[in-house]
Parts: C-alpha cells; sequence; structure tokens
C-alpha cells in the first residue's frame, strides 16, 4: 500500500510540472513558428464562459507539447494507477470494458419522462410497423459487463449471474405493452453458468464474440420461424472458417500505443457465410420478408474483417433466405428508425422487422429514443 501511495505522489508531482511547463513552453513555441499563442486571447478579449471552453478545446487540439506528452503520460497513469482513460476500463484477466457500458451498469438513473423515451418510441414504432401488417421483434445485446461482471471486479466474482436490474425493468414495461422481445440475457446468463461454455464476449472489445453472435442468431432465426409468417428458404448457404488477430475497439480507443504493447491482438474464429454453388460472400436481398436494423454489434464481422461473417449473414443462413438491413454504428435507438422513414421502400414487401441496439442505449442511444413516424 506505501509503494502504491508513493507511486501515486510521484505521478501528482510529475503532473504539475508538466502542468506549470506548459503554458511557457506551448508559448515560446507557437510565437518561434509565428503563431500567436492561444492563450493570449485571455489578454485580448474579456473572457465569457463560451470563449473559455473554446480556449480549452483549442489547447487540447493544438498543443505541440501537449500532443508530444500527452501519450506517455498516459502511459504513467495506466502503469502507477491502472487507468486507461475516459473511454475504457480496465477489468480482470486483460478484460477491458467501454466506459459508458460501465457507467450504464453502476449509475443510478431513471428513463425519461415524456416523448423522448424508449416505451413511447418503440410501442410507437410497433404499432407504425403493424398498420403495414409487419410485426416487431425487439432484440436488446446486453452490456459485456452486465453478463461478466465477474470481469470487471472481484467483488463480482460470486454474482449469480447478469447483472441488470434497470434493463430487466425496462424489458418487463416492454412485454407488458406487448412488445415482441428476444432475451439475450436469458441466453447469455445461461453461457455465464456454464464453465464449458465459450465465451460470449470478446476480452478486448465492447462487442460480442462470434460465439455469442451465433448464439444470438440462432435464437433469433428460431423466433422468426415459429412466428408462422414465413418458412425456411433454400439458399445453398455454406459456413467458412476463417480466422483473424486483432485488437479490440476498446483498446484502440485509448489511443496509446505505448499502451497497446502491453496487449496481445485476439485471435478471432470467425465463420463466413458463403453461397455454395458460386462461392460469393453473403449478399442483402432488398425483397427478402426480414429487414434488419441495428448498430455496431450488427457491423463487426459482418462489414469489417473478416466480413459477411457476422449476425445478419448468420441469420439468413439459418432461415435459408437473404435479409435487408440497415446498419448505423451507435445509431439504433433512432437514427436507424430515420432511415426507413426516410427510404419507405425498405418497408415494401416485407413481414417482419428485427430491430436491435445494445443495452447501453436505452440510457445513452444517439438522439436519445425520438418517435419517428412512418411516411
Amino acid at each position: 500500500m506505501r509503494t502504491t501511495r508513493r507511486q501515486a505522489v510521484c505521478l501528482i508531482v510529475i503532473f504539475l510540472t508538466l502542468l506549470g511547463l506548459l503554458a511557457p513552453v506551448e508559448i515560446v513555441l507557437a510565437l518561434r513558428a509565428g503563431d500567436m499563442p492561444e492563450i493570449a486571447d485571455l489578454f485580448r478579449r474579456a473572457p465569457t464562459q463560451a470563449k473559455l471552453k473554446q480556449l480549452q478545446r483549442n489547447l487540447e487540439s493544438r498543443c505541440r507539447l501537449g500532443k508530444a506528452v500527452r501519450p506517455w503520460v498516459q502511459l504513467a497513469r495506466f502503469v502507477v494507477l491502472r487507468d486507461v482513460g475516459d473511454k475504457a476500463v480496465l477489468g480482470r484477466d486483460g478484460w477491458l470494458f467501454y466506459r459508458p457500458a460501465v457507467r450504464y451498469l453502476i449509475e443510478p438513473w431513471t428513463p425519461e419522462a415524456g416523448e423522448n423515451n424508449i416505451f413511447n418510441a418503440i410501442v410507437s414504432f410497433r404499432d407504425d410497423l403493424a398498420k403495414r401488417g409487419i410485426r416487431l421483434v425487439v432484440m436488446p445485446v446486453p452490456n459485456k459487463a452486465s453478463i461478466f461482471p465477474d470481469k470487471l471486479a472481484v467483488r463480482a466474482t460470486e454474482t449469480c449471474g447478469p447483472v441488470n436490474p434497470a434493463t430487466r425493468a425496462v424489458l418487463a414495461r416492454l412485454q407488458q405493452a406487448g412488445v415482441e422481445i428476444i432475451d439475450l440475457f436469458e441466453i447469455y446468463g445461461q453461457a455465464w453458468h456454464d464453465p464449458a461454455a465459450h465465451e460470449c464476449y470478446l476480452a478486448q472489445d465492447s462487442h460480442w464474440s462470434p460465439e455469442g453472435m451465433r448464439r444470438a442468431a440462432a435464437v433469433a432465426a428460431q423466433r422468426l420461424l415459429e412466428s408462422g409468417l414465413m418458412t425456411r428458404g433454400t439458399a445453398p448457404y455454406q459456413p467458412r472458417p476463417v480466422t483473424l488477430q486483432r485488437y479490440g475497439d476498446v483498446l484502440r480507443m485509448i489511443r496509446v500505443p505505448q499502451i497497446e504493447r502491453f496487449f496481445e491482438p485476439e485471435r478471432i474464429d470467425c465463420t463466413q457465410i458463403v453461397d455454395a454453388q458460386t462461392r460469393r460472400p453473403y449478399a442483402d436481398d432488398p425483397n427478402s420478408p426480414v429487414l434488419v436494423l441495428g448498430d455496431s454489434f450488427l457491423r463487426i464481422f459482418e462489414r469489417d474483417e473478416p466480413g459477411n461473417a457476422g449476425f445478419v449473414a448468420h441469420l439468413a443462413c439459418h432461415l435459408g433466405f437473404g435479409l435487408t438491413s440497415v446498419i448505423n454504428d451507435g445509431g439504433a435507438s433512432t437514427l436507424v428508425r430515420q432511415q426507413v422513414a426516410s427510404r419507405p421502400a425498405l418497408l415494401e414487401g416485407k413481414r417482419i422487422v428485427l430491430w436491435e441496439f445494445v443495452e447501453r442505449d436505452i440510457r445513452f442511444g444517439t438522439e436519445g429514443w425520438q418517435i419517428i413516424g412512418l411516411p
């Protein structure tokens, strides 16, 4: 404990020293380059709150010394305090977590009242689709920390399963309103209790692993086929194993190569979906009876490396026919519905809309949960 405190004190002293040197060095560098120092604005105009915030942003983005020193300061914070920045949280066994997802899990909150809330947005969308003879199926994807809290903190090692009381309350209210839900919390909770089961999430990434994605695709396909609105097709899809190695998105968000060197790239065993006859990769079908909406959980493995190995392709393989998909990174709460509203042809011939969004978007969704009327 004494060693840790001494290290923290040394780190604080270094930070204060750097702060004391930063302003004069930056002024000298700016003058040598023939530029007017940003800090001079404080003396040329009366400071306002807006100007001070703008100055702060400019100093963060343009400060030459700051850009050079920042990675090494972040490295020192990582080595001494195990701090990996404002977007990531370092868990156990090398696991990294996306900080907004952890905030969603541990901070108390209440869904917003009024029009801009998840309940009204989903029920309104469900009702608009029903008027067109289309069934809505909602599939929230659990945050990694909700399913594996034991990888986040030692105190959670004795937890009896997924930790997500707020989300369970939201889903229960939606189900009471008649919204059809695919409960991945139950599916992944079974994997948590089974020591032999593969991990459903990537250690360095905020997204599910190929195993977690395949479990979701299998249960979604079963639900859609049981709906009675469609039968399994005969498209000759075939799996093709592909292995890749890469760093996860949470590790890349840190944006400090010196910290990345403490981690090894993850080995990821994917399965691409190809046409057994032509050997061509899976491709969407705009005339499909199923429209899939979602965020980066649908993009991973599908539209990035290795391609055609994500949720949409695997769901199509289970169903035996191609799907129509609209994918927007981080925009599954409102932006994907805006895209559908602006392109009504997407709904032509559709019988089911499968809507995926990550759990943290219940609170932090981009553009909130607006009611988007369909034309």
